[in-house]
């Protein structure tokens, strides 16, 4: 990640404004573990600062859903993650945003941990219907879908079938992040 000369400035002015936590987010592209380490090293570098500013980090090492080896990426990334978190000062607590693991449930035990706040699963990509199958799939995960969830809207739409589109997306992920 770039760095960000004024990050003390900025989240200052973000604990001013009531403002919960922010994200940095990382793309995963193998299972490339010195790769993968080195990411949540600076996800976790990144998120003690955020976290000293009094707000939650948001921890975003996005696996790429087309990575040829993603299941076994996503294991060394739970591996780094588990002992990222294990080290985190008491009273300190995250949330985890990861995208839909290939194996059902796998980072459902971190979802138990006190340091997490909540592991929110990003859709990565997938359609929406895949993305929410996927996430019904894995308990205590909640989505934060962003491209899945404007799927099918258009500009040209009429207010009337956006709103309806919307409100069909929403309801959808809604359901499936209730697992």
């Amino acid at each position: 990640m770039k760095e960000i000369p004024n990050l003390g400035d900025l989240l200052r002015r973000a604990k001013e404004r009531h403002i919960f936590g922010t994200k940095m987010r990382s793309v995963i592209k193998e299972a490339n573990e010195e790769g993968i380490r080195a990411v949540v090293d600076q996800q976790f570098a990144w998120g003690k600062i955020i976290a000293s500013a009094g707000l939650v980090p948001i921890i975003e090492p996005e696996v790429d859903i087309h990575a040829p080896d993603k299941k076994k990426a996503e294991g060394m990334l739970k591996a780094e993650l588990i002992t990222h978190l294990g080290a985190l000062d008491s009273g300190t607590v995250v949330m985890l945003k990861l995208t839909i693991p290939d194996v059902d449930n796998f980072y459902e035990d971190l979802t138990k941990l006190p340091v997490v706040l909540r592991v929110v699963a990003l859709s990565g990509g997938y359609s929406r219907e895949v993305a929410n199958q996927k996430l019904r799939r894995n308990h205590n995960v909640i989505a934060s879908f962003s491209r899945a969830l404007t799927e099918g809207l258009r500009a040209d739409q009429s207010p009337e079938d956006f709103n309806k589109t919307l409100d069909t997306s929403i309801g959808d992920i809604y359901r499936a992040s209730i697992t």
